[in-house]
């Protein structure tokens, strides 16, 4: 067995998640009341988020609550993370993550105000499980049949089938009043949208593309226009010229079309 390489955006991602839960544990030796204080800003209470704390939506995925939950956290975004990031990119890995973060997030808010299974909008969530899962269902969905370890037990599993048992789990603590297990199942969900409908290259990358096509579209038109309008201003002078479709000109002296930009 060896260790997937720790490069790149889920580098960066895990270094984040460590700094700030070490920053809040030395704080917390100094002044545990302001170290509690910030957490709880930082962390996800849907009253809180609705009245103007809207930064909540992605901090809270920062907050861990122990060492064994930043542990396992970071050590399975790493094992994941990693290879969807050598496969699909940087950029794609860093949307999913965050989409399931967020989608985490709103699925909680819009679940907490329902009041299902006592749940109130005065709950607070913290830890990155959201975007996690998130990371997990689109492996799942796109190497369903990658075998993995089932850590702790000695034995292996597909991919698919270990996601199927989180997330059963998650619904299990999830009847239970669970808020975090209801984000998770929302990251699952978002994860799941992500992996099927985002283009190759992301969502941003396919916007800037579109965003470039569409500007360069624009000039060749322009550029189409005072083409025309050249041909008829020489045609008025009694000299005839051609411009190609794109508004190059056409050199008559040539046998081959020579375009001068």
């Amino acid at each position: 067995m060896t260790f997937p390489p720790f490069t790149g955006f889920i580098r960066r991602l895990v270094q984040a998640n460590l700094i700030v839960f070490f920053a809040l544990l030395l704080l917390g030796l100094a002044s545990p009341n302001t170290a509690y204080s910030l957490a709880d800003h930082l962390s996800l209470t849907p009253y809180s988020f609705l009245h103007g704390q809207l930064w909540q939506i992605v901090t809270y995925s920062f907050i861990h609550t122990g060492i064994l939950d930043i542990l396992f956290s970071m050590l399975s975004l790493w094992f994941i993370g990693s290879y969807l990031e050598s496969t699909l990119g940087a950029r794609w890995t860093a949307e999913l993550y965050f989409v399931s973060v967020i989608g985490a997030a709103l699925t909680a808010i819009a679940v907490a105000y329902t009041h299902i299974l006592h749940l109130t909008p005065d709950l607070t969530i913290a830890g990155s499980t959201g975007g996690i899962f998130g990371v997990f269902v689109a492996f799942a969905v796109l190497f369903g049949d990658q075998e993995m370890l089932l850590f702790p037990l000695p034995m292996r599993i597909r991919a698919k089938y270990l996601v199927a048992i989180y997330i059963l789990l998650s619904v299990a603590f999830m009847l239970r009043g669970s808020l975090e297990s209801i984000a998770s199942l929302g990251g699952a969900g978002f994860g799941y949208l992500y992996a099927k409908f985002a283009p190759r290259r992301g969502f941003l990358g396919g916007t800037s593309e579109w965003y470039f096509d569409m500007r360069n579209a624009y000039y060749r038109s322009k550029r189409r226009r005072a083409a025309k309008k050249f041909e008829v201003y020489m045609g008025k002078q009694g000299r005839e010229i051609h411009f190609d479709k794109d508004g190059k000109y056409i050199d008559p002296d040539k046998n081959d079309k020579t375009y001068i930009n």
